[in-house]
């Protein structure tokens, strides 16, 4: 999938874009619908798919929806990102849409708290869905907030390590590292530096570097980014100062910001053929299931790709395998006016095997249904099985939703660019500091 990449930035021009959303819905979202699910009549949906192979999946499975329910017509309408679905559901009227979907995961609290989606409850309970038989839990819970259920997933996102076989055989590694620690070594050892750059880089450790973002990283730790009362936990919870002061650790050790700086914007596009692990630039890299298409289209013959779970805390081995997963999400606009039409292809994308088997194999992401995931007709290589894998994994995770959002990743992340650049050099007041913002954000957006 092309999906937009997860830095700070676009996290938060979608969190600011739905501030005006939460503020121009009721909160309160419909309990009921009275329209005809059986009668003829025309849905519209909106997604945010854009590249020509992803728009034609996403086509061929309305289709086969259409041929399912003779009697409701879609309208599909791509390239929509959370922008655009938030002035059209601000706006209301009858040329909205009926069935929305979003990339972005991390705003599902205002999504659901605002009434921005509709509440899916009476439409689940109706078609007697159980969903825990149905969707890996983490999936789940990045589809609900506090109670509140108003997306399902369609299809997810796994994280995991790509890594060059052939640097690694060069380098005498035998296989892809477990722990914190051992990762630290492999990727010292991997670094082949040239003067004031480098010939490769064993791993582009900052906060800028493509994927390599503090909830990405925080994934591979046990954490709560909030305690038991809804407060920010990062200056309690010691897995947080853990983690930055690792990720600190190896920026130093693989020689120093600035040069790291240097060499990544080197780099080229994130979405294209010049991305610095396609290039053997860096010999590890941290990212989704998508770029295994994407890299083996690029690469061809020019190295063997290798992928892995991401590492795990030094006293967490026992957790190996795990990662962090997102996806994309998908409702009901509460103005439609054709909901009961609108469930029966919400419930048709995400649940149908058939469906989500064939999308997922279209479009190289991770099935969202326990069955899908277990169907043979699911296309699986040795290296996509990692990511399937991590998807089932019961430690897998993805931050909590929020009230306000993406809101309180965005401005961990902010102090995460201070520390890593040496700006901040009080690891615990940064946190703390860090941890009061957090909490006046989201009381001000309650």
């Amino acid at each position: 999938m092309s999906r937009m990449p997860k830095n700070a930035a676009i996290a938060l021009a979608a969190s600011a874009s739905l501030a005006l959303l939460a503020t121009a819905c009721t909160g309160q979202s419909q309990t009921a619908a009275s329209d005809d699910p059986n009668a003829k009549t025309t849905i519209t949906f909106w997604h945010g798919w854009s590249a020509p192979a992803e728009v034609k999946a996403i086509q061929e499975n309305v289709d086969s929806f259409e041929k399912a329910h003779p009697n409701i017509t879609v309208k599909v309408v791509g390239n929509i990102n959370d922008d655009k679905l938030n002035q059209a559901l601000r706006a209301g009227g009858s040329k909205g849409p009926d069935v929305v979907s979003s990339f972005t995961t991390s705003n599902i609290g205002k999504f659901c708290s605002s009434g921005a989606f509709l509440d899916l409850k009476p439409f689940i309970e109706k078609s007697k869905l159980d969903l825990d038989k149905v969707i890996p839990k983490p999936m789940l819970d990045y589809t609900q907030f506090e109670g509140t259920r108003c997306a399902l997933p369609l299809l997810g996102d796994a994280y995991g390590l790509y890594y060059n076989k052939d640097a690694f055989e060069k380098a005498g590694i035998k296989s892809p590292p477990k722990t914190w620690s051992e990762f630290a070594k492999v990727a010292k050892k991997l670094t082949k530096s040239k003067g004031d750059s480098y010939e490769q880089l064993g791993f582009m450790p900052t906060y800028h570097g493509y994927e390599t973002v503090v909830d990405h990283y925080m994934s591979q730790w046990d954490h709560a980014y909030f305690d038991k009362d809804g407060k920010s936990n990062i200056a309690k919870d010691p897995a947080f100062a853990e983690m930055f002061t690792y990720q600190k650790k190896l920026i130093d050790d693989l020689g120093g910001f600035a040069k790291l700086e240097k060499y990544r914007n080197t780099f080229g596009d994130e979405w294209g053929a010049e991305h610095p692990f396609h290039k053997g630039q860096v010999a590890m890299q941290l990212d989704g299931e998508w770029r295994l298409g994407m890299a083996k289209d690029a690469v061809g013959s020019d190295f063997e790709i290798g992928t892995a779970p991401l590492p795990v805390a030094d006293d967490e081995v026992d957790e190996y395998g795990k990662g962090f997963l997102s996806g994309t999400i998908i409702g009901i606009a509460p103005q439609s006016k054709k909901q009961n039409a609108a469930w029966e292809l919400v419930k048709y994308l995400t649940t149908d095997t058939a469906a989500v088997v064939s999308f997922a194999n279209a479009i190289h992401n991770v099935p969202s249904t326990f069955e899908a995931l277990k169907s043979p007709d699911l296309e699986v290589d040795p290296a996509f099985k990692t990511f399937i894998d991590i998807a089932q994994h019961p430690k897998s995770n993805t931050p909590p939703a929020s009230i306000n959002g993406s809101t309180y990743q965005t401005t961990l992340q902010d102090f995460g660019y201070q520390y890593e650049s040496g700006k901040a050099k009080d690891l615990k007041a940064g946190l703390e500091k860090t941890a009061e913002q957090i909490d006046r954000d989201i009381e001000q957006a309650k």
